[in-house]
């Protein structure tokens, strides 16, 4: 999956970006109070990005 995909399925879910770490940024659902990492890699797996949206877009 294409990480401006992710990026957008998390934002439209009501994630907000929590801060900006050297190789991922943390993103923190305000709804639950669940925070993830997002790595910066252009594609990001199938896997990890279902386990993204699992924690983060309840």
């Amino acid at each position: 999956m294409k990480r401006n995909e992710l990026i957008r399925l998390l934002l439209v879910a009501g994630c907000v970006l929590h801060r900006h770490g050297r190789r991922h940024d943390v993103y923190h659902n305000p709804a639950t109070g669940q925070k993830q990492p997002v790595p910066r890699h252009a594609d990001i797996d199938e896997h990890l990005a279902n386990h993204i949206k699992k924690h983060l877009a309840k």
